[in-house]
């Protein structure tokens, strides 16, 4: 596709939206601005294609589809059936999985079916039996209740929030945390790693329905023929949540017990961050939960988002060519790069290091919290997010931590030595950065105070890498 087709397309599609509402259009404009001048370093953030980004704006937004391929609850789905049929068949054959459910519209819904399809599966229920056996509308009250409360006397054991896990493995003001009894792991107090050894001891003794695996911010690898082991031991289902290092799977970056899909009972990831494609949400599974997990919607998903699912086939079509395993091996290498700029000159991060596309950076040692960081940091046009870190005195709001991945940056064509360069400027904004007081003259875990001209300086640093590294090359907009 040439620049100029792309940069016609974009602009007269800006055209026909500003004719409806100019405003609008104005801030689609504004953040193409705002996302060409900044270092993006949010590790769930990434760029898609123009072809994917192209193939969410179709008509394919007007149709209804609830139910599944070839059995829907709407006439005329013919063409939806396209492009779901296609969506699975690109996802089984990147990731190597018998089963592909393409339709949860984000990775929270790809979670719920996950646990839902579970208790379907597992859950030994005669009330259970009974609603699957006879029309819903036979059951009584009492029938319900019954299930209620055996779905909800089940047991989940996932990682800790502070640990690197996410809120949907188990975190209690989180559905999944309401949903079942729950217990979670965390890492060694000491290097903040996974030990294997305690989370197989947790799960002796809690013997969970559902073992949750996966992260949102543990900046390391995972062996998932250990977790595996882990949970057959125990009798339990092992379900991976790879939303964060999707890429790095499909890329061949993460093989043999550090690739999920063929230890895994079930499989989730959103389908952007690291996989590069549109916001969404996908399951991956053995063929043992295929029929269960084929129930998502109305089970638990409204209708799908055929637009969405057709993006989602264009962006696995993207990740089956070797180009991509040479940008995934280079997220992986430039996080490297990233950590060790931070360590030569004197910074904290969790686990001393990374081995995937994360990095977690203590930001304690420099006096401030996670939020005052983060905030000081978008002031000099760095954008990141505050996150936990282990055993963390300011909670999950405020943080001791800031989270930083490199798919965006990477996709722009930063390598080694850009990366190093923004560890740099990371660190000339933190030093920079003093924690400011509140109203009463105590310490404050979110005002701040950045050094007089620090903010303009990493700025036009920054600047100049972006502008040898362009947002979508070519694209112009009139």
């Amino acid at each position: 596709m040439t620049d100029s087709l792309i940069s016609s397309a974009y602009s007269q599609a800006l055209e026909v939206i500003a004719s409806v509402e100019p405003r609008i259009a104005e801030a689609t404009r504004q953040e193409l601005a705002d996302q060409r001048s900044s270092l993006k370093l949010i590790a769930s953030e990434n760029y898609a294609s123009p072809a994917v980004l192209m193939t969410m704006g179709t008509w394919f937004s007007d149709k209804y589809a609830e139910g599944t391929v070839g059995h829907r609850f709407y006439a005329g789905c013919q063409n939806v059936d396209t492009v779901e049929t296609l969506a699975a068949e690109h996802a089984r054959e990147l990731f190597g999985a018998p089963y592909a459910y393409v339709q949860p519209h984000s990775g929270i819904d790809a979670n719920l079916v996950a646990f839902w399809s579970i208790l379907a599966n597992r859950v030994e229920s005669p009330y259970l039996q009974k609603m699957q056996a006879k029309n819903v509308n036979e059951l009584t009250e009492a029938d319900w209740e019954t299930l209620r409360h055996e779905f909800g006397n089940q047991r989940l054991l996932g990682m800790s929030l502070d640990a690197g896990g996410h809120l949907t493995h188990g975190f209690r003001p989180n559905i999944s945390g309401k949903m079942f009894h729950q217990q979670q792991y965390g890492t060694d107090p000491e290097t903040g790693l996974l030990d294997y050894d305690a989370v197989a001891a947790k799960a002796r003794e809690f013997k969970p329905l559902v073992l949750v695996a996966g992260y949102s911010a543990y900046p390391r690898r995972v062996n998932f023929a250990k977790m595996r082991e882990i949970a057959d031991e125990v009798g339990a289902v092992l379900m991976v949540d790879m939303a964060h290092f999707a890429g790095l799977v499909a890329g061949k970056v993460f093989t043999g017990e550090e690739d999920p899909v063929p230890y895994a009972h079930l499989t989730t990831t959103t389908t952007h961050k690291s996989l590069r494609g549109p916001r969404g949400g996908m399951v991956l599974a053995q063929e043992e939960f295929a029929a269960d997990v084929d129930r998502g919607c109305p089970m638990v998903l409204g209708g799908p988002l055929s637009h969405v699912m057709a993006a989602k086939a264009v962006a696995f079509a993207e990740a089956r060519q070797p180009s991509f395993q040479t940008y995934a091996q280079k997220v992986a290498d430039n996080a490297k790069s990233l950590a060790e700029g931070f360590l030569t000159r004197g910074a904290n991060l969790v686990t001393g290091g990374t081995d995937n596309h994360i990095v977690l950076l203590d930001v304690s040692s420099f006096g401030l919290t996670g939020r005052q960081a983060e905030s000081a940091l978008l002031d000099a046009g760095v954008v990141t997010n505050r996150n936990s870190v282990p055993a963390d005195p300011n909670g999950a709001w405020y943080t001791s931590g800031v989270r930083l991945g490199t798919p965006a940056l990477t996709t722009r064509g930063f390598g080694h030595e850009e990366f190093d360069t923004v560890a740099e400027l990371i660190v000339d904004v933190l030093s920079n950065t003093e924690a400011g007081t509140t109203k009463a003259g105590g310490p404050s875990k979110a005002s701040y105070v950045l050094g007089d001209g620090v903010a303009d300086r990493v700025t036009k640093q920054s600047a100049d890498m972006l502008d040898k590294h362009p947002l979508y090359p070519g694209l112009v907009l009139s």
